[in-house]
């Protein structure tokens, strides 16, 4: 059986592939653009176009042959056509970092927010790890605004039983509602059941997927397939060994929930690969 791989940009060149494309000029009309230009085209920066991919506004269309991610006209367009002008696109994804400034937007305590938060009443769209190397979960600005517009006896009155119950045992919700958010974002990039099966295999811990993978070649095509840390995920080894810790599911309930839904996606990996005779995406 053939492996099929995915090959990762690697960093390490004089110039990158970004900034090769805007030296050699403005691409030819209808071609595929890199990020940094399809970040200009749509007036966004870097950390607002990152944003708008990992959300799924602005969608990926085939990478270069070194791996780097493009994206046709035909999808600048249609981002633009959709509303996308760089002030509504901006306000999509706008973040606000930490519960002093989340709370603000709401019009809330930082303590209220802080548990809204734990208990799961809101989700978080990425993290930082700052200097204390503490986590500081960032939220989407127009989320934030709807919540308030729709849950305001939650901003105003009491605890509620459910939520008093959290608190009581020390819940905090916030990294597995990260995690579902994440899962499902890059679920929802690819229909191909090999990489499908990777990003749930990479939430699972070592040992449990080890349980539900006991083939190690199958494994090695699941950590080849694997998605990268999201954007935002920090390069220095202290940083990164706690935002790693994000990244796998925690409690039992959330592994079995993530090992069930592994197996059902190796299920049709399997078939396509009976049915093509390849180990990995077709």
């Amino acid at each position: 059986m053939k492996l099929a791989t995915q090959v990762r940009p690697t960093g390490g060149g004089a110039v990158g592939p970004e900034a090769a494309e805007a030296a050699a000029g403005p691409p030819p009309p209808g071609a595929a653009v890199g990020g940094a230009r399809a970040a200009e085209e749509l007036g966004l920066n870097r950390s607002e176009f990152a944003r708008a991919v990992q959300l799924g506004i602005v969608r990926a269309g085939p990478p270069a042959p070194g791996g780097a991610a493009r994206y046709a006209r035909a999808e600048l367009e249609r981002v633009r056509a959709a509303g996308g002008s760089p002030e509504a696109l901006r306000a999509q994804v706008e973040t606000v970092a930490g519960a002093g400034a989340a709370s603000a937007v709401l019009g809330v305590g930082p303590t209220r927010f802080t548990r809204l938060a734990r208990c799961g009443h809101l989700t978080p769209v990425g993290y930082r790890i700052n200097r204390y190397r503490a986590v500081v979960w960032l939220y989407l600005a127009a989320e934030l605004r709807e919540f308030g517009e729709r849950r305001t006896a939650l901003l105003r009155g009491g605890v509620t039983p459910e939520d008093r119950e959290l608190m009581a045992r020390g819940a905090d919700l916030r990294p597995r509602r990260w995690r579902d958010r994440h899962v499902e974002l890059l679920l929802g990039r690819t229909a191909d059941p090999w990489e499908r099966a990777a990003v749930l295999a990479s939430v699972l811990p070592e040992e449990e997927l080890a349980r539900a993978v006991p083939d190690p070649a199958e494994r090695m095509v699941l950590a080849a397939l694997g998605p990268p840390p999201p954007y935002g995920h920090p390069q220095i080894p202290a940083a990164a060994a706690v935002a790693q810790r994000l990244l796998v599911a925690e409690r039992p309930e959330e592994v079995r929930w993530y090992r069930a839904g592994l197996d059902f996606a190796l299920t049709g990996a399997r078939a396509q690969s009976n049915a093509t005779a390849e180990r990995g995406p077709t």
